[in-house]
């Protein structure tokens, strides 16, 4: 566990029935970043990475991995995390990929079927993350 956010599982609750906690609770001194949603565009040209949602996840992440630590943090410290699609038929895919992010102690979650992304995209994905001290 990082000292500065706790998973939490409910008893209770139904189980996770993905990469995702129940909860997360941060120290209330901790500080946190809003990453805005990340489509799956490369970095250096703009267009579009990836044909299949969970292509366009993985570059997602990749995307959203570089935003965390430009601020000094990592996934790992993700207490918040949506994951907006245009094909919820698809979520398998996209939970496979985003599970491989998030191995230990994953953030919360939520997921969205929207209509239409940004550029075409298929999935964006945001962040809320506990910067270490």
């Amino acid at each position: 566990m990082r000292h500065h956010r706790e998973t939490v599982t409910a008893v209770g609750a139904p189980a996770a029935i993905g990469p995702y906690s129940h909860a997360v609770i941060t120290a209330s001194s901790t500080r946190l970043l809003f990453c805005s949603g990340q489509i799956p565009l490369d970095p250096d040209t703009g267009e579009l990475v990836g044909t299949t949602p969970a292509e366009q996840a993985r570059q997602c992440l990749r995307n959203l991995e570089a935003v965390v630590a430009a601020a000094g943090a990592t996934l790992a410290d993700a207490v918040r995390c949506t994951v907006y699609m245009t094909d919820l038929a698809a979520f398998a895919e996209v939970n496979e990929v985003y599970g491989s992010y998030f191995p230990a102690e994953p953030p919360a979650r939520v997921a969205f079927g929207v209509s239409a992304l940004p550029k075409g995209a298929q999935v964006e994905i945001d962040a809320i993350v506990a910067l270490p001290d």
